[in-house]
């Protein structure tokens, strides 16, 4: 069990009474964790096999067609009706001349009037990955129905799935380029302000530089260049988000560092390390997650403008931003607009709920009834 020090347990009860702040935590830990688990939401392949009393995984592995009796060697497409009836009736030879008869027999553990060792199958939710081609007829886009609840992409493929696997994408590359850069930027701003002199106009003056490079045409350039992928586009974002703390954390290490505890801090000898990272910087978190909530936003709305241009993550990855442009290219599919426009509107509130309430707790200022 963890035990919390007086100073953070009164900060959680000041979370917990913020019902916006608290309620959002509980809906977005919700939505998270569906979507940590989109392969067991949203998959094309079964989640569990059984077959002659042996089971299979295949959301996990790799299995031919040739383990269930098939004659291929490449993996088994579970949705064929012949590789079903193979599963399903143990491997008789018969699903090939009539598989979905042999399926309605099996069902009762008959074929033919003989008892046969009959499997199974357990499926998703959601029978369908993000990159899956919906076996469903007419032109894509196609319309929500029972089949595809938020209809499906220009491409037929599963939009919820697709919804799923992006929100995991979006948030997953939002807290690791936010921690990243807040740790950079932190560590940056407390250096400048507490040393301040010399350090400090050199340190801004490259600042001052580095942040007047545009960073979307460099991320559009290193792209043309270098092949796309997820943790280039984290290390660029990072290269240039550090940044937005640096001030901040500054002007509050700058405030500080003059004031008695610190000065009796130095008096005793205590190592500049200490002063810097457990005295000052408690107090100057406030300041701090005041800033985070804008930073999350800007992150992925950086992401979702760089793949609505084309020049984000790869074509094939699940992107909220690729929905976005389709909608605006496919403006007789109303559905891929409301979809892209909800996912953003309840992942962004959410997240900015939950920051505020993270930086009122931290604030003594701040109570709740």
């Amino acid at each position: 069990m963890i035990r919390l020090s007086p100073l953070n347990r009164r900060r959680w009860r000041n979370f917990r009474r913020n019902k916006r702040a608290y309620w959002s935590l509980v809906i977005f830990t919700i939505l998270f964790v569906v979507s940590l688990a989109a392969e067991f939401v949203a998959n094309d392949r079964p989640i569990l096999v059984q077959y002659r009393g042996e089971f299979y995984t295949p959301i996990f592995n790799f299995y031919p067609e040739t383990a269930f009796g098939g004659d291929f060697q490449t993996e088994a497409i579970y949705r064929d009706p012949e590789v079903e009836c193979l599963i399903v009736s143990g491997g008789l030879d018969a699903c090939f001349d009539d598989p979905e008869g042999i399926i309605a027999d099996a069902q009762d553990g008959l074929v033919n009037g003989e008892e046969v060792q009959t499997g199974w199958t357990l499926w998703p939710p959601i029978p369908y990955s993000y990159d899956t081609t919906v076996d469903r007829p007419g032109a894509a886009p196609l319309p929500p129905n029972e089949q595809n609840w938020l209809g499906t992409d220009d491409t037929k493929r599963d939009v919820l799935a697709r919804v799923i696997y992006g929100f995991r994408l979006s948030v997953l590359f939002t807290l690791i380029v936010t921690t990243l850069s807040s740790v950079i930027g932190i560590f940056a701003g407390a250096i400048q302000g507490y040393f301040g002199g010399w350090l400090d106009l050199i340190f801004q003056r490259i600042i001052e530089i580095w942040a007047a490079t545009p960073q979307i045409y460099v991320i559009i350039i290193l792209f043309a260049i270098l092949p796309r992928s997820f943790w280039l586009l984290v290390v660029i974002t990072v290269l240039f988000g550090w940044m937005a703390l640096v001030g901040v954390v500054r002007a509050e290490f700058l405030r500080a560092r003059n004031l008695e505890y610190v000065r009796a801090a130095k008096a005793l000898g205590v190592s500049n390390l200490t002063i810097m990272f457990r005295h000052m910087l408690p107090n100057a978190m406030v300041a701090t997650l005041t800033m985070l909530p804008f930073i999350v936003t800007g992150t992925i709305s950086l992401l979702a403008g760089l793949d609505f241009l084309g020049f984000g993550l790869p074509s094939s990855a699940p992107s909220l931003g690729e929905l976005t442009l389709q909608a605006k290219q496919n403006l007789q599919a109303p559905w891929l607009a409301f979809t892209a426009f909800f996912a953003f509107a309840i992942m962004l509130s959410l997240l900015v709920f939950i920051f505020e309430g993270v930086r009122d707790a931290f604030d003594p200022r701040k109570t709740f009834q």
